[in-house]
């Protein structure tokens, strides 16, 4: 009996490992996730396969926090240094983080979507931030290359001095 428990217990320690693997990091596998927008149409990494992706993943209190970075951003795309056929920005909002109401998580959304052109989708039980290891509280950006390993990852405010490098790192993303 003592050796059924030991060999039931080293299976549910070493079968949960990759579940408890730790915070994603540079040089690290993103693993997959599926979101809704607010017209309930679904959303994986595999919508934007072959791309870099950037995922602005936010407190709706903190929806601000990281605004110089994604209107740098948005700059370069306009520029066209970055490409709408290799590079795309979303967010996802992390509406567990806030005690705001659904109805004004999306409107803040909505108006964030429209600013930038873009996708902002909805993880209502964390499970992203869980997963991933992100903070709560306050914006995370995640800087994907074509084969969703981490580039860069900033937990809070991209630090100004950051700004540029992080922009010229998507830019360069693309040509590999």
């Amino acid at each position: 009996m003592r050796r059924f428990a030991f060999i039931l217990l080293a299976i549910i320690v070493f079968g949960a490992l990759p579940v408890f693997a730790g915070p994603l990091q540079v040089g690290s596998q993103a693993s997959d996730w599926s979101f809704k927008d607010a017209d309930k149409k679904e959303f994986t990494m595999a919508s934007w396969a072959g791309k870099v992706l950037l995922i602005t993943y936010v407190d709706p209190d903190e929806s601000d926090l990281n605004e110089h970075f994604t209107d740098a951003m948005k700059k370069a795309k306009d520029e066209g240094r970055l490409k709408e056929e290799t590079y795309k920005g979303i967010g996802i909002a992390d509406c567990a983080a806030t005690w705001k109401p659904n109805i004004a998580i999306r409107a803040i959304a909505g108006r964030k979507a429209k600013k930038y052109n873009t996708i902002i989708l909805f993880d209502y039980d964390a499970q992203l931030r869980n997963e991933w290891g992100l903070q709560k509280d306050t914006s995370n950006v995640i800087l994907l290359d074509k084969n969703r390993k981490v580039a860069a990852i900033v937990r809070g405010k991209v630090p100004a001095e950051q700004v540029d490098k992080l922009v010229q790192l998507a830019v360069d993303l693309q040509q590999k």
